[in-house]
């Protein structure tokens, strides 16, 4: 009877632990590099993770340094909201900062999570099915969504862009775009949507979707490439659309758009590039690719930029660098808009620590730190007067 009662005591305060909230702290490197003055306050960097293992984690590159040196912190998202998952889920897909918020897409938990930009504080979710890409205009979040499960099917549904008021966190309408929806950009009152029909391979989608942000519905759709994936608007009014083929016989490619002589976006010429993942800073257009071939079972890595107003290729390279040499997996690129520093990210082998590396703006090597599972989208937070 002792032997009893002293197993519903332990198990009881068992219990009795398991309310209180376990706080996952977060892990700091130091980079050794110096604080150097400029606008940008840090750096988020959301983790993929690999999918099916809901380890999606958020880090932090702190650029103030309070002690005089640049700091990195891993999975501070955990130790920030203590009641929230340890993780924030499977898959995280894109990562930007609007206003004061920091907004992130946790593509297979169907979920946009959604924090103050300044301390990671979580405010609310918005639940949207396979969500994955975000742009945002007019105090409005656009978001792109499969609709469907992860599941390659011919019968895979057309994919949706919901609308959400940024301050409410409250979808406000829906729009009907093309087969599974990756990236979309703003230019004007239209909304571009860069369809890929991934899930029907193989028969890819190959269309832009044309959406009327007055009325909110489809207007047309451009043809452009099979299997398209990024969508980004330079200040020239014209966009760059990235095709990634269908890794056989159709090679990736990068297209340009442009408006015609009535003001309508309209396919306007092709680089035969392969890119991965672009970032635009003023009129230069820097990207990698990393072009994957089932039948020679090889990645072709590349980078360089382009000059958007002439859109020439410019530079075949961004680096010389031994250590950019020595990445595995590019799967991320940031420009700072300003100085044009630019940081790399590597995903290594996709199951573990991959890494950030940061280069001055000619190319020299600065520094790098060990981030969480598949480094690959980022948003730099501004001072509060930027």
């Amino acid at each position: 009877m002792k032997h009893i009662y002293l197993f519903v005591m332990i198990a009881l305060a068992l219990a009795a632990c398991r309310t209180d909230d376990q706080i996952v702290y977060a892990e700091e490197q130091d980079t050794g590099v110096e604080v150097r003055p400029g606008n940008i306050v840090g750096m988020y960097l959301l983790n993929e993770g690999n999918m099916g293992s809901n380890k999606s984690t958020l880090d932090y590159l702190d650029l103030t340094g309070s002690e005089g040196t640049i700091r990195y912190w891993r999975n501070i998202y955990a130790e920030r909201n203590p009641t929230a998952v340890k993780e924030l889920g499977d898959v995280g897909n894109d990562c930007k900062i609007y206003g004061s918020r920091l907004w992130l897409v946790i593509n297979c938990s169907n979920k946009v999570e959604v924090a103050t930009a300044d301390s990671c504080r979580k405010l609310g979710k918005i639940d949207i099915p396979n969500c994955r890409y975000l742009a945002f205009d007019g105090g409005y979040a656009y978001v792109s969504s499969y609709v469907g499960p992860v599941a390659v099917s011919g019968d895979a549904p057309l994919g949706r862009v919901y609308k959400v008021d940024t301050l409410t966190l409250q979808k406000v309408d829906s729009v009907v775009v093309g087969y599974q929806p990756d990236e979309l950009a703003i230019v004007g009152r239209r909304l571009y949507v860069a369809n890929s029909g991934g899930y029907r391979v193989p028969d890819y989608d190959r269309t832009v979707s044309v959406v009327n942000l007055d009325t909110f519905r489809e207007e047309r759709k451009i043809d452009v490439a099979i299997n398209l994936h990024r969508c980004r608007a330079d200040r020239y009014g014209q966009l760059w659309v990235t095709s990634r083929g269908d890794y056989f016989g159709s090679a990736a490619n990068t297209y340009c758009l442009a408006p015609d002589a009535n003001g309508e976006m309209q396919l306007a010429d092709s680089l035969g590039l392969a890119v991965s993942d672009l970032c635009i800073v003023g009129d230069s257009l820097y990207f990698y690719g990393a072009e994957f071939n089932y039948l020679t079972m090889k990645n072709q890595v590349t980078y360089g930029i382009v000059n958007v107003r002439t859109r020439e290729v410019v530079t075949d390279r961004l680096t010389t660098a031994p250590e950019a040499a020595a990445i595995e997996m590019p799967y991320g690129i940031m420009v700072n808009p300003v100085d044009r520093d630019f940081y790399l990210m590597d995903a290594k082998n996709y199951v573990s620590s991959g890494q950030l590396l940061h280069f001055l703006s000619d190319g020299t090597f600065d520094y790098s730190v060990w981030t969480g599972d598949i480094p690959a989208h980022a948003a730099f937070l501004f001072k509060k007067e930027q």
